[in-house]
């Protein structure tokens, strides 16, 4: 597992359950696989010891904190995937942005893009192995620590995403000066999404290597090559976007990294694997998502299931789409609420999540109902179908 002091991507262990796997490919499972956006989050005391005297990015940039963090939620709860313990704003990072995360308010860019010339101190070609490799490191030691238990995701943040973070310096509830780049700049913008763009396809390469199972040559397909690991395109931020600049803005990017990380993985024969796209509020877009090139489809809270269902089509993979305040109430209600969510989307095609990810404040007892709760009532729906 090590070479040179370097953690290394050699003969992982067989695979136990590929439930989420023979669900993201559309073939049948006995239930519904399960996992939980923030699964490894504030949520959980241990992660609060653990992180307690850490830096947040020193954090992210240390392997065994990462799979320490990856694993912890799979000690607690029967999930069906892991998801890498990392954040989506270590590619600003890379791109030569500094980030910090504030206690009380979150990551912040102290220098944020203002100006179009401000795009020229960014790096133009980076070096996402010398550059993002920690993450990479992280992946291997967590496929290994794993031991063949779940599959792993890796992500990534979807280019409109960071770029907005990279002008608004933070968090916001309008979006207004990223918007305002849309409108005054949008050459510049389309700039800045690509770059965005081509070191994101790298980096979900990138991850890919690192967690790919070693020594297979029979075959390309998920059917031939089960243990692999998934990825999921975070666009957490396309809600605030209307559909002419989602159109021009964030979809090409996302059709384009789905299309050049597959042509890539082909070109370094590396195995294909299933990705996700999650686009948060962008109900308007619903039927450009499910044909983008992406095996999934992530599903906020405020959509119906049998709505999203339709739009999508039958070749869909659907996850999602609990609303994350729903685990703030009683137990016998959470389980209600998944059956009823079941019963929309169906216990095939469909992968169960939340709308969002996982609050810090909500019951770890209360995830673990809901974990068992998908897992019950899918299994009496394929009974019962």
């Amino acid at each position: 597992m090590e070479k040179n002091g370097s953690i290394v991507p050699a003969e992982f262990p067989e695979l136990k359950n590929e439930t989420f796997l023979r669900a993201a490919q559309g073939e049948q499972t006995e239930y519904t696989p399960v996992w939980c956006m923030r699964q490894a989050g504030r949520y959980l005391p241990e992660f609060r010891e653990t992180r307690a005297a850490q830096d947040f990015f020193a954090t992210c940039r240390s392997p065994e904190m990462c799979c320490e963090l990856t694993l912890q939620p799979l000690w607690r709860f029967p999930l069906d995937a892991a998801i890498i313990f990392s954040d989506i704003l270590v590619v600003p990072q890379a791109l030569g942005m500094e980030v910090v995360m504030v206690p009380g308010k979150g990551p912040t860019f102290p220098e944020p893009l203002k100006e179009v010339e401000d795009l020229l101190k960014l790096q133009q070609k980076v070096d996402v192995a010398a550059e993002l490799g920690y993450v990479f490191q992280a992946i291997t030691l967590t496929r290994h620590k794993l031991e063949g238990k779940v599959p792993l995701i890796g992500f990534s943040g979807a280019p409109w995403t960071l770029m907005s973070y990279m002008i608004e310096g933070g968090g916001s509830n309008t979006m207004a000066k990223a918007k305002a780049w849309l409108y005054r700049h949008p050459e510049a913008s389309h700039r800045l999404l690509t770059l965005l763009t081509d070191v994101i396809v790298d980096y979900l390469v990138g991850q890919v290597a690192a967690g790919a199972q070693g020594g297979t040559e029979e075959g390309r397909g998920l059917k031939v090559a089960p243990m692999l690991q998934a990825l999921q395109l975070f666009e957490s931020h396309a809600g605030h976007l209307g559909p002419e600049q989602f159109a021009e803005f964030a979809l090409p990017s996302i059709r384009s990294i789905a299309k050049r990380v597959k042509n890539k993985l082909l070109e370094d024969a590396l195995p294909a694997v299933p990705m996700i796209i999650f686009a948060k509020d962008a109900h308007y877009a619903l039927e450009d998502l499910a044909q983008s090139g992406y095996e999934v489809v992530g599903l906020d809270w405020t959509i119906c299931p049998q709505d999203a269902r339709q739009r999508t089509g039958k070749d869909i993979t659907l996850q999602g789409n609990l609303d994350p305040c729903a685990l703030y109430a009683p137990k016998e209600k959470i389980g209600e609420l998944v059956k009823k969510m079941l019963e929309g989307f169906g216990s095939q095609r469909y992968i169960a999540n939340l709308g969002h990810g996982l609050y810090p404040d909500i019951c770890p007892e209360h995830v673990g109902a809901f974990v068992d709760a998908v897992h019950i009532h899918s299994r009496h729906l394929n009974k019962c179908s």
